[in-house]
């Protein structure tokens, strides 16, 4: 295998890791003034995530930096044609982590109120816009001879890449719910577990549309093979969770997050860019890719640290695995 493709895998992995991970983030974030009905349910829902939320993020900062080092063409066209968007994710990730870090720092629950909202709109937007982004990767994008983007910031709000925006918030919401239910207790676990149920559904819905009109875009026979199996997964996920296995359940949804990324990366593979414009615009992976050379010392210096970051996050998970339960507000 050449190492061009083994970094394309490897950036797709990163990919994957990251939306499952930080999939259950943005669903709490999204849920959090919906299912919490008070500061206590609030605080609560936050602490399920306060332990790993910013690890989770450290899989977006390796696939921007993998991606740099291993295919530069693909970052600089990807970050200048997307750049608006890519610009309103960095804005939002950063105000919703500042609203994490800071939500408790002060006893006053307007400001509690006002981080909650930041939390909520800083879920919300990435999740949006990132279904927006991958759907415009596997669409294509206007690109000239030079791989530069010539098209407009509406030529990246399609119906395709809307309903990439939708699905992905869907799947999120579900997951995020799904991760409540199977890390809260009594009454907040009931309603996440209620809420599980109707936005399942609905993100089975939305992704059985957006991968099947993906496939017909630009799918094959494996990209389908593993698009249908990630809407199983989803099914499967859903089912668990009406039967109260909320283990099984979160399973379910992170195996179709990650099988849905998976056959999104297959779909696009090798032309990174498609061109909407001329076919010989298309960005593949081979015209993308540094030299061979680069490509081996970062390929040693994957193989080295992968292991030890995913060993250190595992033992985070491993550490904070009880369930949280509602505390009441303290009167003095």
């Amino acid at each position: 295998m050449e190492l061009t493709t083994v970094w394309f895998v490897l950036i797709a992995f990163l990919w994957v890791g990251y939306f499952v991970l930080e999939g259950f983030d943005f669903g709490v974030g999204i849920l959090l003034r919906v299912l919490g009905r008070d500061e206590p349910e609030r605080r609560a829902l936050v602490t399920t995530i306060g332990p790993v939320w910013d690890g989770n993020e450290v899989w977006l900062v390796v696939a921007a930096g993998a991606t740099f080092a291993a295919f530069p063409e693909w970052y600089a066209t990807l970050f200048s044609g997307f750049y608006l968007p890519l610009f309103a994710i960095l804005v939002a990730l950063i105000l919703r982590g500042v609203a994490l870090e800071y939500r408790g720092k002060r006893d006053d629950l307007p400001w509690r109120s006002r981080m909650d909202t930041l939390i909520a709109v800083g879920s919300l937007l990435p999740a949006v816009l990132w279904g927006i982004t991958f759907a415009n990767l596997v669409r294509g994008v206007p690109l000239d001879s030079s791989y530069e983007y010539v098209g407009s910031l509406g030529d990246l709000f399609s119906p395709f890449a809307l309903l990439g925006g939708l699905t992905f918030t869907a799947v999120f919401v579900a997951h995020g719910a799904i991760f409540l239910a199977l890390r809260t207790t009594d009454d907040l676990r009931e309603r996440a577990n209620r809420r599980a149920a109707t936005t399942g559904v609905v993100a089975a819905i939305l992704a059985g549309l957006f991968l099947a009109w993906t496939q017909q875009l630009r799918g094959d026979r494996w990209s389908l093979i593993v698009a249908g199996l990630a809407v199983l997964a989803l099914l499967g996920g859903v089912a668990a969770n009406r039967a109260r296995r909320e283990g099984w359940a979160f399973a379910g949804t992170a195996l179709a997050i990650a099988l849905a990324v998976t056959s999104l990366f297959v779909a696009m593979f090798p032309a990174v860019m498609p061109s909407t414009l001329d076919p010989s615009s298309t960005l593949t992976t081979a015209a993308a890719a540094s030299t061979p050379y680069t490509l081996k010392i970062l390929t040693v210096i994957a193989a080295i640290f992968t292991p030890l970051v995913m060993l250190y996050q595992g033992w985070t998970y491993w550490v904070f695995r009880k369930r949280v339960t509602v505390e009441p507000v303290a009167v003095s």
